[in-house]
């Protein structure tokens, strides 16, 4: 369809910047399944972004996609990490592909990174799907809505129904030791970016 062909196109201008940029890594949001079976959705994101890539030099430089879980709303794609193994699984013949995980979206969509029963086996299920070792990123939000909810509302760290805790046990996991940690927390007023981070960095001292 003509709207797909405008996504791909986009998508496409998307990673020749990153490549001009020197960029390590491109984090994507997989798309809606909306009008077909989510099967369908999978195959179709797949082979879309296959044809976004397709003929880019990427050989050579040290980038990599990266599929980022959503919050698991009603038709969207990668709301549960088998969603999101499958599309790394579809995408890593065609490209260097890896994972972006988002606390807020891991929150809402039903994985319980609250107690720490409920963090180490939400990491271990993570490991089983696609590996941890894909995870090169995590973007560190606290969540306005509940866990289980689908609703992505993005929360200052510490501020929401994820709290404090979980990003102290995320930042001291050995397993994520190389990782980049992305807030992509509210901006109420002026100074909330520089706040959020200085949370976030005093949770590993």
């Amino acid at each position: 369809t003509d709207v797909r062909e405008k996504s791909v196109s986009a998508f496409r201008g998307e990673i020749e910047r990153a490549l001009t940029l020197g960029a390590e890594f491109l984090v994507l949001h997989p798309g809606s399944w909306k009008g077909l079976t989510r099967n369908e959705g999978l195959k179709l994101a797949a082979e879309s972004i296959a044809k976004a890539i397709d003929g880019l030099p990427w050989q050579g430089t040290d980038f990599s996609i990266l599929i980022e879980n959503t919050a698991g709303a009603e038709c969207s794609l990668g709301g549960n990490f088998e969603q999101v193994a499958e599309l790394v699984e579809r995408l890593k013949t065609h490209a260097p592909v890896g994972v972006c995980l988002d606390t807020c979206h891991t929150h809402v969509s039903g994985y319980d990174i609250v107690t720490a029963e409920g963090y180490a086996d939400t990491i271990t299920q993570a490991d089983i799907t696609f590996g941890v070792d894909a995870v090169r990123v995590w973007h560190c939000n606290d969540a306005k809505a509940e866990r289980g909810s689908k609703l992505d509302r993005h929360e200052h760290i510490g501020q929401g129904s994820i709290g404090v805790e979980p990003f102290r046990w995320l930042l001291h996991d050995p397993r994520f030791a190389d990782c980049a940690f992305i807030a992509e927390t509210p901006v109420d007023e002026d100074g909330d970016e520089e706040r959020n981070v200085r949370v976030l960095k005093s949770l590993v001292k």
